[in-house]
């Protein structure tokens, strides 16, 4: 079922997929990353998920970030902060539904910073968090001065800074990733995490999730020497099954 989620008057893209049961079940939020989409076509990381999840009595929602796929906004617009927001907008969603037992957050790239950051401020409400190459290292790249390739001064940051493969990022989106307490604020979330990560990552250092695991209590840190940044390789399917046996418990 497609919805339209809104969010200071943004339409948000959404996609809820639930089992062929009536009853109440736990609901899975899904998080995509950076110049990315929920790609809910046949085949894609999140499809695979997604149908596994729903064999097993699991409810999942998928939604487009703001300035991404068929959600409304600009790209160069987009930033951590206001992600955030988009995602906090998605849990008001699903908590006023009534057949929601449990709410469980996925999130993947600079998908992952966002579920973990709101996983941290709503500790009390989600119930599961899944990492999959979790990009913390962005605040890194942002001090540094690089992103995807491109490099800007750190110190004087553009307006507008084009990067390959993304297009157009405001200077606003660095600026505030400099500054983001990313690990501090997930380690609020004490619950069961699961952080994945794919040794052949060339995009996210899996140093990323190791700090992940160093910070947060109850966290499983997964490290797999065939695994790309996509969740592709010889060691994609593991990878997979390993998270949908975390969320479906």
């Amino acid at each position: 079922m497609e919805l339209s989620i809104t969010r200071d008057g943004l339409r948000l893209h959404a996609l809820l997929e639930c089992p062929g049961h009536d009853r109440p079940c736990p609901i899975v939020v899904m998080c995509h990353g950076f110049g990315g989409s929920m790609d809910a076509y046949p085949g894609s990381l999140y499809q695979r998920i997604a149908e596994c999840l729903v064999a097993r009595g699991m409810a999942v929602l998928r939604f487009d970030f703001n300035g991404h796929g068929r959600s409304d906004g600009d790209f160069s617009h987009m930033d951590v902060l206001n992600e955030i927001e988009d995602l906090i907008a998605v849990l008001r969603y699903v908590r006023s539904r009534t057949d929601v037992t449990a709410i469980r957050l996925l999130g993947h790239s600079q998908g992952g910073v966002v579920a973990g950051m709101v996983a941290g401020f709503y500790h009390d409400v989600i119930d599961r968090l899944a990492l999959l190459a979790p990009a913390a290292t962005l605040k890194d790249d942002a001090l540094a001065g690089t992103c995807m390739g491109r490099r800007y001064d750190p110190d004087h940051i553009p307006d507008i800074v084009k990067v390959p493969g993304a297009g157009e990022v405001g200077g606003h989106y660095f600026r505030i990733a400099q500054l983001l307490p990313i690990y501090e604020t997930t380690a609020r979330f004490t619950g069961p995490s699961l952080a994945i990560h794919g040794l052949a990552d060339d995009i996210v250092d899996s140093k990323a999730s190791r700090r992940y695991g160093e910070m947060m209590p109850n966290c499983t840190v997964s490290l797999y020497p065939r695994l790309d940044h996509g969740i592709n390789g010889a060691d994609g399917d593991k990878a997979v099954e390993e998270v949908v046996d975390f969320l479906s418990v």
